[in-house]
């Protein structure tokens, strides 16, 4: 089922269809910012095994601290991926939306490290 875009320019989500495994089903137009951001950072992903690894700890751990609290969770990720896709080449201006967009816990975009 259709659910929009969630707040994300260029980016349809789909919950999950009954007796499938847990997934999430993003549609993004091709050459838009939101395809280039998930692209960029499974790229990343698979190319580093460490990263990827510590991607999932973070993710687990913002689950368990966050269970109810998705805005929460997608916000305690956000400034890791900032990171991911500033040293992938992303431009500020894209990387400023995409902060803005999921509650980037950063006073200033300009200087995620």
């Amino acid at each position: 089922m259709h659910v929009g875009d969630l707040g994300i320019e260029d980016r349809e989500a789909f919950n999950n269809p009954e007796g499938l495994p847990p997934h999430h089903l993003y549609v993004c137009p091709q050459g838009s910012a939101a395809l280039a951001n998930h692209l960029a950072l499974r790229d990343f992903l698979r190319g580093n095994r460490a990263a990827a690894a510590e991607y999932g700890r973070m993710k687990k751990q913002l689950a368990a601290q966050f269970p109810s609290d998705i805005d929460s969770y997608v916000a305690g990720k956000t400034d890791y991926l900032l990171q991911v896709l500033r040293d992938t080449g992303f431009p500020e201006l894209l990387l400023r939306k995409i902060g803005a967009a999921n509650g980037s816990t950063r006073s200033s975009l300009a200087v995620v490290k």
